[in-house]
């Protein structure tokens, strides 16, 4: 049966081929044919769905077996003066899982976006760069090695830059696009830096090899003070996943990432971009493991501090998406300091879990802007539920997923996050993430009250979307409800497949879970208490509080202070290194062009042509060459008087 589903993984890579066909086709053959090249992206991410289904499918018959041996393809790519690279498939439970979330949240994005997109002029060019982005992240997720992935990480990037800035037209969009690429560069640089290191160490680059050598008795080398060899590498690795992932100090591309089409963020936010840090650091948590404790304890407080960071910003925004943008921060936070607690499986299980409720958030909410015609102010909205039924009830779904009620996903990931950061020793970290969880169900219920429930305005006319959007919508709320329960224990759960070392059965602990739900319905009252009985006026809340209240809207004015180091310091280096340039490193080209110029004009005074003046010049040569050796023998004879007698010489 095993030799069976290996015939199966060895066809893992048309999963991500299939979509790159795709946008080769729409690019060079139904870009004038919007129906055509949509037709052809869905089919391609549909067959990818499909595909990634029946591994699935594989991967949870092959049981243990596929747990302890990936199945692993390769091909030779490069084989240099000793340096061999291969490209290939790995699958195994980690890999399965993300191909289903990747294909099923894009096969819902471009369904959706049949609607939302209806009418633009730029469709079949939408089009090719999904599924562009699509193929990017299926080729990450299957990589065997760290140069292959980067090859795509680097892709994805450039996916999200084309995908924020699609309406080029608006300068905030180009804007946006920018700042995303160039901040997420920030961040590649380090792992850039890593993987060098990483291959001049161990001389490879394949993740079965490295996590092999490191698994044996390594001896780490100290070179930053008490941290070793390992430990920077770790830590140069791990700048990647800062900067693609969203952490602070890099956080700031994310928010800003909502100038591109609504279903652009769906896909970014829940499925593709953002998550590629999270699922670097798990491909590589060997690394991280090994360098221990001081990565992962750096992890586990850098994700805590961002979850809360961003959830306590979240609380104040206006804007429906950037609300959203925000609580993707946090809960990639949460994924990120489950990481360094231990909380591997917990943490993708949130990933998965994750995808589908903010996935169907924010299509829910591209279907809200559309009904009022690119509305984006929550305060703009209002009495929505009547209108779009389907597209308030999904919603709702979502944000009882998000806020970690029972039975919906999100219960189950959070509670498995938060308990073991309890039982494995961070209590802080323990309570930083109760309280974002107190947070999260707060500003979630704010925005569904306000935009579902809040007083209909008389000059909005919504009405509920078609079918293309609709569908998706639905498709999504059914994962966010019963996605959680692969955790329900038993043998067969989604820790036995997704772990890393050894696996420990954990039952669900009722009382940690109990706290951590009566943290997200305190949150979800407090908000209803505000928003829709007005008991407390949000109002007075912000008259008493002014100073905080600008902290949080304007972001804590992180991006103020990037401006600000960007205009006085860095504009004062570069007025430096700029007279520099001019004046000593063109200065230096300069003098020695005008040298050459020079030199070649008293050179071309001796090539007239004349054979006299040939003549001439070999005749004086001659005289002075036998000069010099005359004089030279005259020295000798006086500093050596013998030889003209005849002694030594």
């Amino acid at each position: 049966m095993f030799k069976e589903m290996h015939d199966l993984f060895q066809w893992a890579w048309l999963i991500p081929a299939l979509p790159f066909l795709s946008f080769l086709l729409i690019a060079f053959v139904t870009k004038r044919s919007k129906g055509l090249s949509s037709t052809v992206s869905i089919l391609a991410i549909l067959s990818s769905l499909g595909m990634a289904i029946a591994i699935a499918y594989s991967v949870i018959r092959a049981g243990a077996e596929i747990v302890e041996h990936p199945a692993i393809v390769t091909v030779n790519w490069l084989n240099i003066g000793g340096l061999t690279i291969d490209f290939g498939t790995i699958i195994d439970p980690l890999s399965a899982m993300m191909l289903f979330v990747v294909t099923l949240v894009a096969s819902m994005v471009q369904i959706y976006s049949l609607g939302y997109m209806h009418g633009d002029k730029g469709w079949s060019r939408y089009y090719a760069y999904q599924s562009l982005f699509a193929s990017a992240m299926l080729g990450m997720v299957l990589a065997t090695n760290l140069l292959q992935l980067f090859i795509f990480w680097e892709l994805v990037g450039l996916c999200s830059y084309l995908l924020i800035g699609f309406w080029y037209f608006k300068v905030s969009a180009r804007e946006a696009a920018k700042k995303a690429f160039m901040t997420t560069r920030v961040g590649d640089f380090g792992l850039l830096l890593g993987m060098l290191f990483l291959y001049s160490k161990f001389g490879t680059l394949d993740f079965v090899a490295l996590s092999a050598a490191m698994s044996t008795s390594l001896q780490d080398i100290a070179v930053v003070g008490t941290a070793g060899y390992i430990t920077v590498m770790a830590f140069l690795v791990f700048m990647g996943p800062v900067g693609k992932s969203g952490q602070f100090p890099l956080h700031v591309w994310l928010p800003d990432a909502m100038e591109g089409p609504t279903p652009v963020s769906a896909l970014i936010h829940a499925a593709t971009m953002v998550v590629a840090g999270v699922y670097l650091v798990a491909r590589m948590y060997f690394l991280f493991d090994f360098a221990s404790p001081e990565a992962l304890q750096f992890i586990a407080g850098l994700g805590a501090f961002t979850a809360i960071f961003a959830a306590s910003i979240a609380v104040v925004q206006n804007d429906i998406k950037r609300i959203l943008a925000y609580s993707t921060l946090s809960q990639l936070g949460y994924m990120m300091f489950a990481l360094g607690v231990g909380s591997f499986s917990g943490s993708m299980f949130h990933l998965m879990t994750h995808a589908f409720f903010k996935a169907l958030m924010f299509l829910g909410a591209g279907s809200v802007i559309l009904a009022l015609h690119h509305k984006q102010n929550i305060w703009d909205m209002g009495g929505l539920w009547k209108k779009m039924p389907i597209t308030g009830w999904t919603f709702f779904i979502g944000i009882l997923a998000i806020s970690g009620m029972p039975p919906f996903a999100g219960f189950f990931s959070k509670d498995e996050i938060l308990a073991n950061a309890l039982q494995n020793g961070h209590p802080i970290i323990y309570a930083v993430g109760l309280f974002t969880a107190f947070l999260t169900a707060f500003y979630m219920c704010r925005l569904f009250f306000v935009v579902f429930m809040g007083p209909e305005k008389p000059e909005n006319h919504p009405h509920e979307s078609p079918w293309s959007m609709t569908i998706p919508l639905i498709i999504l709320a059914f994962f966010s409800v019963v996605g959680g329960w692969v955790a329900l224990p038993g043998h067969y759960n989604f820790a036995f497949f997704v772990h890393y070392g050894e696996l420990h059965h954990v039952a669900i602990d009722w009382f940690l879970a109990g706290i951590s739900v009566i943290a997200g319905l305190l949150g979800i009252g407090l908000a209803y208490a505000i928003y829709v009985k007005n008991v407390i006026s949000a109002e007075s809340i912000v008259a008493r509080f002014p100073g905080v209240y600008k902290l949080l809207k304007n972001g804590y004015y992180v991006d103020d202070l990037y401006l600000w180091i960007i205009h006085h310091i860095m504009g004062g280096m570069g007025k430096i290194l700029y007279w520099f340039d001019i004046n000593i490193v063109d200065g230096i080209v300069n003098g020695i062009a005008l040298t050459t110029r020079g030199s070649g004009k008293l050179l071309r005074r001796t090539s007239t042509g004349q054979v006299q003046m040939y003549a001439m010049v070999f005749f004086f040569a001659v005289v002075v060459i036998f000069m010099v050796f005359a004089f030279g023998e005259g020295q000798l004879s006086a500093l050596n008087p013998l030889a003209t007698l005849g002694g030594v010489k």
